[in-house]
């Protein structure tokens, strides 16, 4: 039961005073940074400046609730971007509601099942393609915003965005691209002055000042959307029928793994940072109920913000309470400031996004894979191609069972069955010798089948074909299954069929150092009855001095006797 409590219980336990300030200014920094981020986002997404804050306090308040990470900050993130611009385009802000709430519903079913330690099973390469292609698939749709692009709507698709920018080049505005600029150079070395205050903050007042001071003709966020709300987020309820479900849950379950993934990768790489050990399961129930209240509430898809996670650790946020003020904070920004946010100009916006996508593109790792076996190379660039060209959704899945299948085809390369005559210089397991020489007469008559590595659908046929190896004279076959961890239907079946084969040729079987797995396997499908308990052993010395006695006509009784 605790693997499903909330972290802030078990941390609230010790809680001093001194752990509190560090908390509070932890969260404030940490809000600061969200700030841009979040309304940078929501702009990217297709959705008002104020709907990225909504998800920031409502979802980031929840999942640093009820999260099973200590240091967890939630929120919009980069990876979602892609994903909810196309759910607004095709069906609008209430689809995007009933996506996200639907995801929320995913996510807690998977905690429920316990399904957080099944999402490490992702490869490697499926991740790094993935987030790549949404690193490019970002930057690409922030040039129309950062050079001024006259366009008076973008594609969705890469190409033909790519196609649209081109065809507008002598659209670009000097004005425009000279605050991107302006943006980026701000942002890249203002690190360099105080790592403590975030650069992206900076850039956005430093440009909107210049703009406003020098009356430049430049988009900003109010051009754009007019007066910016700063209401508090009210609750509502979208119009679900089962016709938009229907339509949305492909989506929906996008974000939910998607979301789940990156939620708990920032767990891992903070538990590195701190020292601690997260709750994955209780992480996406949390995670779950915040999607689900985002969605009530107007906001947008959330999860877990490795960037947001890291600088929370970095100003001494050690509990969740860091992750609470954070959204406290939001909201105090977002009553009090959030009007004076339409004088930003959105190329500023754009060179934020546009450093989220490079710090996210994953390029020293996505090199690195290169350096892999080529299966491995082949889901990177598959995954990554079908991410920027297609779809999220299909290249995730596409993916996965090109990954699964790349998976089989090695272990069935790993399994192998080994055909062993009796050979006086073949040991047993504690390499002692097997067979003495005076047996060495009966090798026709017995063989030793050994199987090596898991025995599943992908190597049953080699056993198979091992079978046909089977001389006339053969009367006994010893299986040795010490190194067969775990078997499968695939693998039982075919094991039957060679029942059924040694049946008709009169072949008895007997079994040495079979696993606790396989032999279940067998029983529950009544094989160890056909074969018989008194032909499995322990060691294969006793079962080829068994397959001797058989064969000089020694208490013997044929198990395969139809």
């Amino acid at each position: 039961m605790s693997k499903l409590q909330p972290k802030l219980i078990s941390t609230v336990k010790d809680y001093s005073k001194e752990q509190f300030f560090n908390d509070v200014t932890a969260g404030i920094i940490v809000a600061i940074i969200a700030l841009p981020l979040s309304i940078a986002l929501a702009i990217a997404s297709g959705v008002s400046p104020e709907k990225g804050l909504y998800t920031a306090i409502v979802a980031g308040f929840i999942i640093s609730l009820l999260g099973g990470s200590r240091v967890q900050i939630g929120g919009p993130t980069g990876a979602f971007m892609i994903i909810v611009y196309g759910i607004v385009v095709n069906y609008g802000i209430e689809g995007l509601t009933i996506a996200t709430i639907l995801a929320g519903i995913i996510m807690i079913l998977m905690g429920i099942m316990k399904f957080g330690g099944v999402i490490k099973y992702i490869p490697y390469p499926i991740t790094t393609g993935f987030t790549s292609g949404i690193a490019l698939t970002i930057f690409s749709s922030q040039i129309k915003d950062f050079l001024g692009l006259s366009i008076d709507s973008v594609p969705v698709e890469f190409l033909d965005k790519w196609k649209a920018y081109i065809g507008a080049m002598d659209t670009i505005s000097i004005q425009t691209i000279s605050i991107g600029i302006l943006a980026l150079v701000i942002i890249l070395a203002w690190p360099r002055v105080n790592k403590k205050i975030p650069g992206a903050l900076i850039a956005l007042i430093a440009t909107s000042v210049v703009v406003q001071l020098f009356d430049m003709d430049v988009a900003t966020i109010g051009t754009k959307f007019g007066e910016i709300s700063s209401d508090l987020p009210e609750f509502k309820t979208p119009g679900f029928t089962m016709d938009k479900i229907k339509y949305l849950i492909e989506p929906a379950i996008t974000i939910a793994i998607l979301g789940s993934i990156e939620s708990l990768l920032s767990a891992v790489v903070s538990d590195g940072m701190i020292g601690g050990k997260h709750r994955s399961n209780m992480e996406l129930i949390a995670q779950g109920i915040a999607n689900i209240m985002s969605g009530f509430f107007g906001g947008i898809p959330a999860t877990g913000a490795i960037a947001r996670t890291v600088a929370n650790i970095k100003n001494g946020g050690r509990t969740p309470v860091a992750g609470i003020v954070h959204a406290l904070t939001l909201l105090f920004i977002l009553v009090i400031f959030m009007p004076l946010a339409k004088m930003v100009p959105l190329t500023s916006l754009a060179a934020v996004l546009i450093v989220v996508a490079y710090n996210m593109s994953e390029w020293r790792e996505f090199k690195q894979l290169f350096k892999s076996p080529k299966s491995d190379i082949l889901v990177l660039l598959i995954t990554f191609f079908v991410t920027v060209l297609i779809d999220l959704v299909k290249a995730i899945e596409i993916g996965m069972v090109l990954s699964s299948f790349l998976f089989m085809k090695r272990m069935g390369e790993v399994t192998n069955v080994n055909v062993n005559d009796l050979d006086a210089s073949e040991e047993d397991d504690d390499g002692k010798r097997i067979y003495e020489e005076n047996i060495l007469n009966t090798f026709d008559v017995i063989k030793v089948y050994e199987i090596n590595g898991p025995f599943f659908f992908g190597a049953a046929d080699k056993f198979m074909a091992a079978l046909s190896e089977i001389g006339d004279k053969t009367n006994i076959l010893v299986l040795r299954m010490r190194n067969v961890p775990a078997m499968d239907a695939t693998a039982l079946n075919a094991f039957d069929r060679m029942l059924d084969i040694c049946r008709h040729r009169k072949i008895k079987i007997l079994v040495s150092g079979i696993n606790k797995q396989p032999y279940s396997v067998l029983e529950k499908a009544g094989l160890t009855d056909i074969i018989g308990e008194e032909n499995f052993f322990k060691t294969v010395r006793e079962a080829v001095d068994c397959a001797q006695d058989c064969s000089e006509g020694k208490n013997c009784v044929d198990n395969m006797a139809s």
